[in-house]
């Protein structure tokens, strides 16, 4: 009886030890390929091994070190010893009827974050996630009650189109043909890890998927735009504006405080200058909230400034919100009133209203059943 127990102790704080040196270690998809290539070169190993391992994590989207064939198993072990690979799980999933994924990934440390796969004709499009929770707390959406976690890694971020990816090839017959980053978080906040990662998604030695596909959205950081443009970013760019009333926008989006209106027309005129790149307007059309045709006006007023499309979007509603759907009425009436103004706007139908369809509603849910 006390030899178990003794056993039992001794195991109880081996587990405790290794998981706290397993925190201690560097996650591998951190280092770049010279300082991959400087820690084989340390060990007496070739550099060239760098370039292997670096295909098996970008190229080919591994997560575990052991199916890294191409790799002698010391090389394996050596890279286990001396590194960790924190990685997003797929814990839950559920596929609505209109055919939209949605998966929640369980980070390392616990917690969700979420990812949609959104088929449509040929197109299939990742949504994935650049934080845990938002700090920005927009008062429409789901993700804001979380509050904000943490930002997610480059690694992370890239785990979500890896693995949407492999449902669109599988369960979709089709390969993955767009990327937003238009899930839980602000990506212009976590700035570093969204441009590694989609420098990742694009170069011939990771996905290869060309920027062109790819869209990131901010709700308005003018300090992020403008070093978007600077950096000459090749991908496309959309502002989810849902109004362009400075009062409107200061009461449902408390960033516009910070990023008034004027200030960022002068960041999207920066960056289409800098890039050329037309962008796009996300418009949540909310009931008697920003649905009218004066707020139409007054959206026109703003686009005038520079190439843009506008792309109206129909309002989830999220459980405990006041905000409720525009009428197909008004929102044809918006339409039509924009077109007027020789402005190009497209009108995006809700996906997967049966699978908690609003961002930020399935970690939500998730969160409530482990609180109880």
């Amino acid at each position: 009886m006390i030899k178990l127990l003794f056993f039992n102790l001794f195991s109880f704080f081996r587990r405790i030890f290794e998981a706290m040196n397993q925190e201690q270690k560097i996650d591998i998809r951190d280092l770049s390929l010279e300082e991959m290539g400087t820690f084989f070169a340390d060990h007496g190993e070739a550099k060239y091994r760098a370039k292997q391992l670096l295909e098996w994590i970008w190229k080919k989207g591994c997560t575990d070190v052991d199916r890294m064939t191409s790799l002698s198993k010391p090389i394996r072990e050596l890279l286990k010893n001396n590194f960790r690979l924190s990685v997003l799980k797929n814990e839950v999933s559920q596929t609505g009827s209109d055919g939209t994924v949605k998966i929640g990934f369980r980070m390392e440390e616990g917690g969700f974050v979420e990812g949609v796969l959104i088929p449509s004709g040929a197109r299939s499009t990742a949504c994935i996630s650049t934080q845990a929770g938002c700090p920005l707390a927009c008062d429409f959406c789901a993700t804001g009650k979380l509050g904000f976690v943490r930002n997610l890694t480059a690694g992370e971020i890239f785990d979500q189109v890896v693995e949407l990816k492999k449902v669109s090839e599988k369960d979709k017959q089709g390969s993955l043909t767009n990327i937003v980053l238009m899930g839980m978080g602000e990506p212009l906040l976590n700035y570093e890890n969204v441009l590694k990662a989609i420098e990742h998604m694009t170069s011939p030695d990771g996905l290869g998927i060309s920027p062109q596909r790819i869209t990131l959205s901010t709700v308005g950081i003018a300090d992020g735009i403008k070093r978007l443009g600077d950096d000459g970013v090749r991908f496309n760019l959309a502002v989810s504006l849902h109004t362009a009333n400075e009062l409107k926008r200061n009461a449902i989006m408390p960033v516009n405080k910070s990023n008034p209106l004027e200030t960022l027309s002068k960041a999207i005129r920066y960056f289409y200058e800098k890039t050329g790149n037309r962008l796009t307007f996300e418009y949540i059309l909310m009931k008697e909230v920003n649905d009218g045709l004066t707020d139409a006006a007054e959206l026109a007023r703003f686009c005038k400034a520079f190439p843009c499309k506008i792309n109206l979007i129909e309002y989830n509603p999220v459980e405990g919100s006041r905000y409720q759907a525009s009428t197909r009425e008004l929102t044809e009436q918006f339409k039509t009133y924009l077109e007027t103004r020789n402005l190009i706007v497209n009108i995006r139908k809700s996906r997967g209203k049966d699978i908690d369809a609003a961002c930020g509603q399935l970690a939500n849910k998730i969160k409530d059943k482990r609180s109880k």
